[in-house]
């Protein structure tokens, strides 16, 4: 799926995106500022979460319950100074929970992410719109 879009129309893109066919890990690539985060707060607006507030840049992973009361994990692997880092942390036991885990920055974990999994790439236009890309 391959889809252009204003912020105006976030909310919509993001119902768009969660009516696909989606694996329980979804990777976000894109270049700084090209709307990640921004865009994660969609979803998780359409799953019902309303106490995200901000990215887990400083945490690397916050929780959230949804409306029908499954768990969230928004990572942002950002900071994030090694694989060791992250496997510390237990990163390993977010992926198979069996919960819904959005992350970004994912290129800093190659190693240890499952290879069942959903990639979005975001793109920033001239005309300051993004490009969204599913895979």
């Amino acid at each position: 799926m391959e889809i252009s879009f204003s912020l105006d129309q976030i909310d919509q893109v993001a119902q768009q995106i969660l009516a696909q066919k989606l694996k329980n890990i979804i990777l976000f690539h894109g270049a700084m500022g090209t709307g990640k985060t921004t865009f994660i707060k969609a979803i998780a607006r359409q799953l019902g979460v309303n106490e995200m507030t901000s990215s887990p840049t400083f945490s690397l992973v916050n929780e959230y319950t949804t409306n029908d009361d499954k768990t969230l994990y928004h990572f942002d692997l950002y900071r994030l100074n090694s694989e060791e880092e992250a496997y510390d942390m237990g990163i390993d036991e977010y992926f198979y929970s069996g919960s819904l885990c959005l992350i970004e920055w994912p290129e800093k974990t190659p190693n240890l992410i499952p290879l069942d999994h959903t990639t979005v790439t975001l793109k920033t236009l001239h005309d300051g719109r993004r490009h969204l890309t599913v895979k």
